[in-house]
């Protein structure tokens, strides 16, 4: 025990300590107030709204129109016989398609070729697609393979996938016509959509168009080309919307590599390239002729490729723009070289697909049934002469 006197000495030392610990306590929280008073208030960082994407509740139905047996058997298909037109989609109101799906028995070998696919959208005339339905999976030579990428697919061993949303405020129809000389024995199909109260104002209409140019028509030049004159035209289109990407297939009618050619794309009546490329597969974001290499990625590849840089030789590439959809206020033309200043008689098959207000400018027509069978032609080319290989 502490003396006395001790105590006392510490008792009082204490209450001046806690005396003095008591102000330097309340002056420094008057500090803080005036300190937090006298500071802004700092900007709430947003997280991002991809951290949400998947779990944010959504307010639409979930539809699918299919082939499903309508009996409750299994025999989920319909036939199309030559001629006929079969209905993939007849929905009134607003709503969006999601994803479409067929897989195809037809003992038509030309079938990929021969069945079109077309859709129209809030009644309009003309349909903003109309593809070989081949050509608008990216399988522009008739001719299965598999393969993925971000907006296609297809799976084994003859699934056909689509992802682009499909947007429609009144109305949307899709079809399938058979304009084969043989029925498609069994077509099954499925197309997933939503609907919804009604569309938001700013949406384009999704569109895709088929064309060809079998063969491109080589021209003599002095090996420069700045005005695009005499490329292949993938898309040219009226209107205001954006470029999203396209499928192209390649039949080589001349030895060599066929893809010197540069990518030119005009934007809202420019008389000059507004993009210009610098080759053919550096435009599909490969490189050095893909090195006779097939690859599929999520925005760009050659997934196929047979017999390169040789008569016959035939390949298969896209590319999307989805990092910067290419945007048009009136107007836009999509167009490559076929070959170095259009130098090369090779065979082009393409589809381009985009947005855009409607209405859309006519489609040029599609060819006749027998042109849209990839064959090899015998060509002048910058080499002279191309020959056709036996069989």
């Amino acid at each position: 025990m502490l003396p006395k006197q001790g105590n006392e000495d510490f008792h009082t030392r204490r209450r001046l300590l806690g005396a003095l610990a008591g102000v330097s306590a309340a002056g420094m929280l008057g500090a803080d107030a005036r300190a937090a008073e006298a500071a802004p208030d700092e900007p709430q960082a947003l997280p991002p709204e991809g951290l949400f994407a998947l779990a944010r509740l959504r307010s639409y139905v979930n539809r699918r129109s299919s082939s499903w047996d309508r009996t409750g058997g299994n025999a989920d298909w319909v036939t199309v016989e030559p001629g006929q037109e079969a209905t993939l989609l007849k929905v009134s109101g607003a709503g969006v398609v999601t994803h479409i799906w067929f897989t195809i028995n037809s003992p038509d070998p030309m079938h990929l070729k021969n069945l079109v696919l077309r859709a129209w959208w809030d009644g309009e005339p003309s349909p903003s697609i109309e593809v070989p339905v081949g050509d608008f999976f990216g399988l522009g030579l008739g001719e299965y393979f598999v393969y993925q990428s971000e907006l296609l697919a297809v799976a084994p061993i003859k699934a056909l996938n689509a992802y682009f949303p499909m947007p429609f405020a009144t109305a949307g129809r899709l079809t399938l016509t058979n304009e084969g000389p043989a029925p498609t024995r069994s077509l099954y199909f499925a197309v997933d959509y939503v609907t919804l109260p009604n569309l938001p104002n700013d949406l384009g209409r999704f569109h895709a168009q088929f064309r060809q140019a079998a063969p491109c028509k080589a021209v003599e030049s002095d090996g420069k080309n700045l005005s695009g004159r005499d490329n292949y035209i993938f898309l040219d289109a009226a209107g205001k919307g954006h470029f999203l990407g396209v499928t192209q297939a390649v039949l080589q009618n001349e030895e060599g590599w066929f893809g010197e050619g540069d990518d030119m794309i005009f934007i809202d009546g420019s008389d000059l390239p507004t993009i210009n490329g610098t080759g053919t597969e550096d435009y599909y974001n490969g490189a050095w002729d893909f090195g006779g290499q097939p690859f599929a990625n999520l925005h760009q590849g050659a997934p196929y490729i047979a017999d390169p840089e040789r008569i016959g030789g035939r390949y298969c590439i896209y590319r999307w723009h989805l990092e910067g959809p290419i945007a048009f206020e009136n107007s836009i033309r999509v167009t490559i070289e076929h070959g170095a200043a259009n130098d090369r008689s090779d065979n082009f098959y393409s589809v381009a697909y985009w947005y855009q207000t409607e209405p859309h400018a006519a489609f040029p027509a599609l060819p006749a049934v027998a042109d849209r069978v990839p064959k090899v032609f015998a060509v002048d080319g910058a080499k002279g002469p191309a020959t056709v290989p036996a069989g």
